[in-house]
């Protein structure tokens, strides 16, 4: 009987963890959501969520992993995340990507989760160029998001960000599995 034996009950209160997180973390951000409110949202007490997932970062690493075979949670995804970088930045998402021109350790920190967000996406792509598409499309958001708020060009005031949104994502999330 599935759900009865003790592995599966451990799985499925990991997915519940894992859910409640994901919601946590696009409600609160990292710094905002806490063990406590993952718990709460999954209805388990908080030492589990350490036991399932040792620490808040590594929860969230395990959170933010697009499924490898899900093109609709990609495709998903980067319109998730191009309507973020076109929309108005967070304080220290502004300070970051600022930062990461002249501050070797914001480069470095930059770098580091770029890396992963590319490493991530390119289990969601088929084919032998999977890396190169995830790098495209990971390098392209950031040239995005430079130009509309730091370079301020002005196209971005003529252009209807809802519609950049959706082409962006139509050229980005092609390839995807499905």
């Amino acid at each position: 009987m599935p759900g009865t034996t003790r592995d599966a009950r451990r799985a499925e209160t990991s997915q519940k963890i894992l859910h409640a997180a994901q919601q946590e973390f696009a409600q609160h951000g990292f710094d905002g959501a806490t063990i406590r409110g993952i718990a709460e949202r999954a209805g388990v007490h908080a030492s589990l969520v350490m036991q399932h997932f040792g620490s808040k970062a590594q929860l969230f690493a395990n959170a933010a992993q697009l499924p490898a075979d899900d093109s609709a949670a990609a495709s998903d995804h980067l319109a998730d995340v191009l309507s973020m970088r076109l929309g108005d930045l967070p304080p220290e998402t502004r300070a970051l990507v600022r930062s990461m021109f002249t501050v070797p350790e914001a480069a470095a920190s930059m770098r580091a989760f770029l890396d992963e967000r590319v490493e991530n996406l390119e289990k969601s792509f088929e084919g032998d160029d999977a890396d190169v598409r995830a790098t495209l499309a990971v390098s392209s958001i950031l040239g995005l998001t430079i130009a509309r708020h730091f370079l301020k060009l002005d196209a971005f005031d003529r252009i209807d960000i809802d519609a950049l949104v959706e082409a962006a994502n139509e050229l980005l999330s092609r390839g995807t599995k499905g």
